[in-house]
């Protein structure tokens, strides 16, 4: 029987105690033997016979209890695998759902005939009627998948085949349609992101279509700042650029500066320098010495020894720019221009709150004698007295003022009797009192100007518009900004009878004068002139060929045909701006303009030009 059992070599599942003993080396016949053993050597000690009976009976009680516990574990063994072959199988249950439920998916998106789908909407009511309700919340159930008696929930989940997983279950079905929805595709934005349109448009950036390569060199280089040793040999206009990017984005600091500075160059613009130190402009100078024009925006900690050091080591600036240096003291001012004030040709001062005031203006015409720009915007202690020393500027050809301190209309014009046979451009913003007699000295003592900003004024009629720009010797205007010329009084939108500020006459003799060479218009906010004068001036057949910018915000009367005769008339136009123009509604856009600001475009705030007549409006800007 031994022999044939040995040659039979009966092969088959093995269980946990048979792997046990066979790794560690255990027969069944080495434990018969041992057993024996102790039998016999009982025997031997203990002749009597119930004593030999007693040992061998705890002999296997011994047996038996190790016995036991060998099948406790084995059942325990058992029990885990089984609960991993549900899990297993619930796993595999779900996938096999989802992939019928695509699959039928993909089948019904090819379309089958109504007979396919009228059988499927027939097993489908069938299977529904012979389903079972499902067991509301704490109610007994068993797992659709394995099997397992839970409470029911309002968490329970739902199997694939109509019934409710336990939570063991629900959580691997929750984790596998993690997993899937994870590798899904992210769409893809159509369009730039509105911010990034709106920050542009402040710049002044339109652009329609794809960027140039050096644009997107310098973007790039802005990027990754950081990384950057030095620029290299570069030229002066993409370093001014590079400096641009590098102040709007904030990034420019003590560290990022010095790959601005190279001894061989003689400008250096810096456009944000919130984030530099007194020292730094110290290395400025020290760097290159030679520099000759200089521009600091927002240089906050300009203080007086940097004039001091200025002085020492750059003293052949002749173009000094800078913006809210409210460090540098009235007496600094003065010293400076006491020293170096015969070498400035260009001085634009801005955002100056606590110092430059009239004693520092007095100096400045003294001294800086051979001044041909000058800019005096927001420096808040200048008060009409210092504003009488600009007129004994013997060389000024530009003046740019924006003061605090509201200037009388009689120094407006002895400034302009004085000064104003010599001014190429002239740029005042908030003269608030400046009268007709303002624009009657403009149209007798200027006759170079090429650009003429006035802005924000309630006095001027627009009879004295029509005269100033009726038979002016002055040669025809390449840029005009006469926004918020109008009547400001709110119980009487429609102005007096005697029309304040740019009207139809005023608008009229303008375009006549100018417009063969206009390149840029702001009439913004001149709310006086009427949709008759819009349709005259811009009627498609008089033509304005060197018109690139026009800017008509909140003109109330500017409508559809008017923005269509504007295209007629401009070939050269490029940027269009309507906001606040409630009668623009839907335009045919001509290739290369961007119509900024129509109303009718709520969420798109430009639309660019396909073609002119019959192209299409392309909205950009969601």
């Amino acid at each position: 029987m031994t022999g044939r059992r040995t040659g039979n070599r009966i092969r088959g599942p093995h269980s946990a105690l048979t792997d046990f003993l066979a790794a560690n080396n255990i027969s069944a016949q080495q434990i018969r033997d041992s057993y024996q053993q102790r039998v016999q050597q009982a025997e031997a000690e203990d002749p009597a016979a119930n004593d030999g009976q007693d040992n061998q009976d705890g002999a296997e009680e011994e047996d038996a209890e190790a016995a036991a516990e060998a099948a406790a574990a084995e059942a325990a063994i058992e029990r885990t695998k089984k609960r991993k072959r549900r899990s297993e199988k619930a796993v595999a249950k779900v996938k096999e759902s989802k992939a019928a439920a695509k699959k039928k998916a993909k089948k019904a998106k090819k379309g089958d005939d109504d007979s396919d789908e009228s059988d499927g909407d027939y097993d489908d009511a069938l299977e529904n009627m012979y389903k079972k309700p499902k067991k509301l919340p704490g109610q007994l159930e068993n797992c659709e998948t394995c099997g397992k008696r839970f409470t029911v929930t309002p968490y329970s989940k739902a199997a694939p085949d109509g019934g409710l997983l336990c939570t063991p279950c629900g959580k691997l079905v929750a984790k596998d349609e993690k997993a899937l929805a994870g590798k899904a595709k992210k769409p893809v934005a159509a369009t730039k992101k509105r911010r990034k349109l709106e920050s542009d448009r402040l710049d002044g950036l339109v652009r329609n279509g794809a960027k140039t390569l050096v644009q997107l060199c310098i973007e790039k280089v802005a990027q990754h700042h950081n990384d950057i040793e030095e620029f290299g040999d570069l030229p002066v206009g993409l370093l001014t650029r590079l400096g641009e990017i590098f102040g709007k984005n904030r990034v420019l600091n003590s560290r990022t500066l010095r790959l601005f500075l190279q001894p061989d160059l003689d400008t250096l613009a810096v456009h944000e320098a919130a984030y530099l130190e007194t020292e730094d402009y110290e290395q400025i100078f020290a760097v290159i010495p030679r520099i000759k024009k200089l521009v600091l925006n927002n240089a906050c900690q300009f203080k007086d020894s940097s004039v001091e050091y200025m002085k020492e080591k750059a003293g052949g600036i002749t173009w000094l720019q800078l913006g809210a240096a409210n460090l540098v003291s009235n007496d600094m001012w003065i010293k400076l221009f006491e020293e170096r004030g015969a070498n400035y040709e260009t001085l634009k001062l801005t955002w100056l709150d606590a110092a430059f005031d009239d004693a520092a203006v007095a100096a400045m015409a003294q001294h800086c004698t051979n001044l041909t720009r000058l800019k005096l915007e927001r420096c808040r202690q200048i008060t009409p007295t210092g504003f009488e020393h600009i007129i004994h500027l013997p060389k000024l050809q530009h003046l740019t003022l924006h003061l605090s301190h509201e200037i009388p209309s009689d120094r407006l014009v002895a400034m302009l009797t004085t000064i104003g046979h010599q001014l190429q451009t002239l740029s005042l913003q908030r003269a608030l009192d400046a009268d007709d007699s303002f624009l009657a000295a403009l149209h007798t003592t200027c006759n170079r100007l090429s650009k003429l900003r006035f802005c924000e004024n309630d006095a001027c009629t627009d009879a004295a518009y029509a005269a100033l720009f009726t038979n002016w010797t002055n040669p025809p205007l390449r840029f005009v900004d006469l926004n918020s010329t109008r009547d400001i009084d709110n119980s009487n939108p429609d102005g007096p009878p005697d029309t304040t500020g740019l009207g139809d006459a005023g608008f009229q003799a303008l375009m006549t004068h100018s417009g063969s060479k206009l390149e840029h218009l702001d009439v913004s906010s001149c709310r006086h002139i009427s949709l008759a004068c819009w349709l005259a001036v811009f009627d498609g057949r008089k033509q304005y060929p060197c018109l690139q910018t026009l800017n008509v915000n909140f003109c109330g009367t500017v409508d559809t045909t008017v923005v269509a005769g504007v295209f007629g008339s401009c070939p050269q136009l490029r940027k269009l701006e309507t906001f606040g123009c409630f009668g623009v509604e839907d335009v045919r856009v001509p290739r290369g303009i961007v119509l900024v600001g129509a109303p009718r475009a709520q969420d798109q705030i430009e639309q660019f030009g396909e073609g002119w007549g019959a192209g299409r409006v392309v909205e950009v800007g969601a």
